[in-house]
């Protein structure tokens, strides 16, 4: 097994791990950390549904929109389903997304990953991943009577 594959000795590593990950631009790392037929859904809704997918989509994202990018783990929580099933939540902010080519550059982003792992022999694996953007002062997204997507706040 080459280097850059890792494996999480406890639920908790899988976040930290797949931090090390992206800042190392490392898709096969990133990879390794999911099962063969995991599922992962980013922050638009897009759906990949085995590791070379997963793998693919993050190869891409590196080389042509998060190359320059910063992703720091701010908090996780940890829920034991079972002796091997584990949900975690993990906080996380990303800073300096640069698409290339591309004049908006978001400075900061705020992300929530939801991680569903799996205990395989020594090691755990994760089998589901969701990013979710948090949109500060946001309740829901809407199409508003334009056609453009855009973060509500029904409170205000």
């Amino acid at each position: 097994m080459s280097n850059t594959f890792k494996k999480a000795k406890s639920p908790e590593n899988i976040p930290t791990l797949f931090v090390e990950a992206w800042m190392q631009r490392d898709a096969d790392m990133l990879a390794s950390l999911f099962a063969e037929d995991a599922e992962f859904v980013n922050v638009v809704g897009l759906w990949w549904h085995n590791r070379k997918d997963i793998r693919k989509a993050h190869a891409y994202g590196f080389e042509k929109i998060f190359g320059d990018s910063d992703l720091r783990l701010m908090q996780t929580s940890v829920k034991n389903l079972s002796e091997d099933i584990t949900v975690l939540h993990a906080r996380m902010r990303l800073k300096n997304q640069s698409p290339k080519g591309n004049v908006e550059t978001p400075s900061l982003r705020q992300n929530l990953f939801s991680f569903v792992v799996q205990k395989e022999g020594d090691h755990w694996i994760c089998v589901s991943a969701q990013n979710t953007d948090i949109v500060p002062g946001a309740e829901t997204n809407i199409i508003d009577e334009d056609g453009n997507f855009k973060s509500v706040n029904y409170q205000k």
